[in-house]
């Protein structure tokens, strides 16, 4: 097996080895590239913020929202999971038609860890996982899941983790890990009081929109889990070798970074939106609601009044290419911090600009 340090390392190509392995994904998925390459033609217009964050404008538009998707063809098509798993789908439907009325500025990438620490030293905020003194999750070589309480995947909560700190090595290009939905919206609400305009994080229909970018596939990319490669980083044969339990859920390509990869490196969508599948699970503003789908509005929909948990969408580095269709849907408590959790914000645009 590969030692950690290796697997770390092989995280970071040069520009050379990139320029390589985007030559050999374009082999491997004309189709999925030539939908993608037409990202910078269709991509309506974008700035950038304070904090040099690049960001898209998303026009307003329609779209068919969820998946109606049978456990047959499900099962079909992804043979090696356990069919339980195609039946606890039931809040991703039913497909439902949804406007989304206003355009809206979205993060053309995650949120950094430079962002993010920019943020920190300017703003004074201390994030939750430092401020209650329990840190966050990360990935430990030795550690067993097997062993643990809970069998979680990843070693935590312990102080040594945080946004710092996921367990791997990353640069100021990568996402940010380890923030709770909390600190996602104290970043929007300090942002929004630095440049008088209002940041917040997407609704969950935004960001599935967003997502989709006129698709109603499975992945903005198509259908087979394999043209993830062209768009995101997911589970793949480069981090699957530190899970060899896991190695069959994997996409069987090397994508060539075992954990986080840097925002922007991957194809963007047809909105110009990079890493939307992959990479860190991202925050929306929802509170879960199982059968919220059957009573959504049909105008900006924005979730049900309360809840005990926030949706994230669009899978991780660690996810397995199922759980990073357009349509899934995830959550977790506002106070969750873990090493495959990050965000993204909306700027919103006033009426008329």
């Amino acid at each position: 097996m590969k030692t950690e340090e290796n697997a770390t390392n092989e995280g970071y190509l040069n520009s050379a080895e990139i320029k390589k392995q985007h030559a050999s994904w374009r082999r491997l998925s004309v189709a999925a590239l030539a939908l993608v390459s037409m990202a910078a033609v269709a991509a309506p217009g974008t700035t950038t913020n304070t904090l040099d964050m690049p960001l898209v404008r998303v026009p307003a538009g329609e779209f068919m929202m969820g998946s109606d998707e049978t456990p047959d063809s499900l099962a079909a098509d992804f043979p090696q999971y356990d069919r339980e798993r195609f039946h606890k789908l039931n809040d991703e439907a039913p497909v439902h038609r949804v406007r989304i009325t206003r355009d809206f500025f979205l993060g053309k990438t995650e949120v950094t860890v430079g962002q993010f620490r920019r943020f920190i030293e300017e703003s004074g905020y201390v994030p939750e996982s430092v401020r209650d003194g329990t840190g966050g999750y990360g990935y430990n070589r030795d550690y067993d899941p097997a062993k643990s309480a809970r069998g979680d995947a990843f070693e935590g909560r312990d102080p040594k983790y945080s946004w710092r700190n996921p367990g791997f090595a990353q640069t100021d290009d990568h996402p940010v890990t380890n923030v709770t939905w909390n600190d996602a919206v104290a970043m929007a609400k300090w942002l929004s009081e630095k440049e008088g305009v209002r940041y917040r994080l997407p609704t969950e229909a935004e960001w599935e929109y967003a997502c989709r970018a006129g698709t109603q596939t499975r992945y903005s990319s198509g259908n087979d889990p394999r043209s993830l490669f062209v768009v995101a980083n997911v589970f793949d044969a480069d981090a699957a070798v530190n899970w060899e339990q896991w190695q069959g859920y994997a996409v069987p390509l090397h994508d060539g970074y075992a954990f986080t990869a840097p925002v922007a490196i991957f194809a963007p969508n047809a909105f110009g939106l990079y890493d939307m599948h992959g990479n860190v699970w991202e925050w929306t503003s929802d509170w879960h609601g199982e059968d919220y789908y059957a009573k959504s509005p049909l105008d900006d929909p924005q979730g049900p009044e309360s809840g005990r948990v926030h949706v994230r969408r669009g899978g991780s580095w660690h996810t397995w290419p199922f759980y990073a269709r357009s349509a899934f849907r995830n959550w977790n408590t506002p106070q969750t911090r873990y090493t495959l959790v990050g965000f993204r914000l909306v700027r919103e645009i006033d009426a008329g600009k």
